[in-house]
């Protein structure tokens, strides 16, 4: 790649970093700022980028046609209003709103929000006093927004009003955020899935940052099971023609707010679906760094092509006469043009910009005035792509440590709250797949297998046990029968072999029979068996069978059975029920 570049480049000497952030902020700064100026990277593509974009938060951006929930989800995911909220059936956020950390509640209007060093803003303002009208930024104190800032933004028109015009570059304002935002949610409600021409533009303004859009099929409990099915179906095959990628883009189906289910036939996948787009979300503050990293090498790599087109249209210009022709035959033979750079400077192709896009571009400028290809400012460039992003890379496990507190407040509750420092988790009766598969009976006084228990013992008396025990082969010939796979029948009998003897007495085989329950109603297995699954005979057998009854949970005095009389000592109060067991086998 850009083999014409001297092998000398001692001038473009790695830089040092102390962070991921500083890192970024020095390299973009010395290193490839310079050549986008030149070539007018920023009035191509991306305005050029400031301090502050490096230091913000990760950022959601919340794109759908009006009445979709955009608003609602935001309300819903903080559990609270924030200034300026203003909810409705009719397209009521008309302006877009970054709703952000604050100390206090209030509302700064966009003028003011663009010329705030502290905000990532400050290039917005080449959209005019037109769109700084329709921008805010609303601080509200939330613990959701101490992690991540929120873009919510005007719902996109259907019918005759989209041809209303705005009095902005909508498409180019949802690019400049798409740009810079984490996450892209396009949320789509289950009764109108109909895309306008606006918001099918707004859908194409997103090329580039296809990784980031996440699908949400909103308000799924207005209709029934089987119009559910034919809604996601439509829905993918609609998107299928707006979004050009090989992969299907994530769908997550549910209904955020928090009203009662019309339809709650399908709480479940709702409960899973939510937690599954929830838990992405969490993961936004730990990944901010990756993701920043990344979009600068696209950035990069971008601005090396540009720079190589540009310089190229400018050689190819003459130097008096048929400028216009000329630049005319460049445009349309733009594709050519693509082709030869390519090869000529080992570019790969997917490195190149859209070719409609910039054709339209370039129409706007006399080629003449270009600059011609500067050497020093590709080195620069190629410098910080071979050398300094290997440097920041080995600070981003730093970084990500750093991150490791989970996301709380708002829907998120308290997190993974425990009873006290270094114990259990709490139990979470409403959490996804609460009160069912390996969590059905954790708050119960009664070990929950025993339901099952009569059934499973006759089972076992069936299959012969040698000194009230089976061995693997004869526990292997009644769990096959569920036509589960080895790799789950071995878990399975990994997590029923409490005291790992090889063997499962009774109490052990009914457990395994009861995750074999658990897994055919398509629950996934624990990777350590809960404590309030472990059979109260074996509790207590080791410090690695579980780290103790979680808080509510009734203790092993509640659910063991005693010891027999003669089994007491006075001397030695502590013996087990298992020992005594294992003694009078001995005897």
């Amino acid at each position: 790649m850009l083999r014409f570049l001297r092998k000398d480049d001692s001038h473009n000497q790695a830089l040092v970093f102390d962070n991921v952030s500083s890192g970024l902020k020095q390299m973009y700064r010395e290193k490839l700022r310079p050549l986008e100026e030149a070539y007018k990277f920023g009035e191509f593509h991306s305005p050029l980028l400031s301090d502050a974009d490096f230091d913000a938060k990760p950022m959601i951006l919340l794109l759908g046609q009006y009445s979709t929930g955009k608003t609602t989800f935001i309300r819903y995911l903080l559990e609270q209003e924030f200034p300026g909220i203003r909810i409705g059936p009719e397209p009521t956020t008309d302006r877009f709103v970054a709703v952000m950390h604050g100390d206090k509640d209030q509302t700064i209007p966009g003028n003011a929000a663009v010329v705030d060093p502290s905000r990532q803003f400050k290039s917005l303002s080449q959209f005019g006093n037109s769109f700084l009208s329709r921008f805010e930024v609303s601080c509200a104190k939330n613990k959701v927004l101490e992690h991540v800032s929120i873009i919510d933004t005007p719902g996109v028109l259907s019918g005759e009003k989209q041809r209303v015009d705005r009095g902005y570059d909508f498409e180019g304002i949802v690019s400049w955020f798409a740009h810079r935002v984490d996450l892209i949610i396009l949320l789509f409600d289950a009764h109108k899935l109909d895309i306008s021409d606006e918001f099918r533009r707004s859908i194409g303004a997103l090329r580039g940052n296809d990784q980031k859009i996440r699908i949400v099929l909103n308000k799924a409990d207005m209709v029934t099971n089987q119009q559910l099915m034919r809604v996601y179906g439509a829905l993918m095959w609609s998107l299928g023609k707006i979004i050009q990628t090989p992969e299907v883009s994530r769908v997550y189906i549910g209904s955020f707010w928090d009203r009662p289910l019309h339809n709650d036939e399908n709480r479940d996948l709702f409960e899973r679906e939510q937690e599954d787009l929830f838990r992405e979300i969490q993961s936004l503050p730990r990944s901010a760094a990756v993701r920043k990293v990344n979009d600068l090498i696209k950035r990069a790599r971008l601005a090396k092509v540009h720079a190589c087109i540009i310089s190229h249209l400018k050689n190819e210009m003459p130097s008096f006469f048929g400028k216009s022709s000329k630049q005319e035959e460049m445009i349309q033979n733009i594709k050519g043009i693509y082709t030869h750079i390519s090869k000529t400077y080992q570019l790969p192709p997917g490195d190149f910009p859209h070719m409609q896009t910039f054709q339209e571009k370039l129409k706007e400028y006399d080629f003449s005035r270009f600059n011609k290809l500067n050497i020093k400012l590709l080195e620069a460039a190629e410098s910080m792509l071979t050398k300094d992003i290997s440097h920041i890379m080995q600070l981003i496990p730093v970084e990500e440590r750093s991150h490791d507190k989970e996301m709380t407040g708002g829907v998120f509750g308290n997190g993974s709250a425990v009873a006290a420092e270094g114990g259990p988790p709490k139990y979470d009766p409403f959490s996804a797949g609460g009160g069912r598969g390996v969590q059905a009976g954790v708050d119960s006084h009664e070990w929950i297998v025993l339901d099952f228990k009569a059934e499973y013992d006759a089972i076992f008396k069936r299959l012969n046990p040698v000194n009230g025990r089976l061995s693997g082969s004869q526990a292997r010939e009644e769990m096959v029968k569920s036509k589960l796979p080895n790799a789950s029948l071995r878990k399975i009998w990994n997590l029923a072999d409490v005291d790992h003897d090889g063997m499962l007495d009774e109490d052990e085989f009914a457990l395994a029979m009861y995750l074999l329950r658990i897994k055919l109603d398509n629950n996934d297995l624990p990777d350590d068996l809960p404590y309030h699954l472990v059979p109260p005979s074996k509790r207590g057998l080791g410090s690695d069978l579980t780290d103790g009854p979680p808080p509510g949970a009734p203790s092993d005095a509640a659910t063991a059975p005693p010891p027999p009389e003669d089994a007491r000592d006075d001397d030695d109060v502590t013996v087990t029920t298992t020992k005594v067991a294992h003694q009078d086998e001995d005897s």
